[in-house]
């Protein structure tokens, strides 16, 4: 299997036009990147409650369901959503 050349890349993006439509393109380009954001901002997350929970030896007493807030991307306000995450001491059925 050799490489895409620039004509095989034209008739890509001419195929995927042609599909689509050029009115969506915009729009499906807007929703991938805020998608990425998302994906990037809760990877992140992720890696930061990870280090904080090998930081803190033992959880400290009170709500077993914890609600915080996480944003999809600084700024973006429209997509931030509470969350209820079940800690170690509750069980998931």
């Amino acid at each position: 299997m050799g490489r895409l050349g620039p004509t095989e890349i034209i008739l890509i993006l001419v195929v995927i036009v042609l599909l689509f439509g050029a009115k969506k393109l915009p729009d499906m380009a807007r929703s991938l990147g805020k998608s990425a954001r998302i994906l990037k901002s809760e990877a992140k997350a992720m890696k930061s409650e990870s280090k904080d929970d090998a930081a803190a030896p033992a959880d400290p007493p009170g709500d077993p369901l914890q609600k915080r807030t996480i944003q999809a991307a600084p700024g973006d306000v429209t997509s931030s959503r509470p969350v209820t995450e079940p800690t170690d001491r509750t069980t998931q059925r």
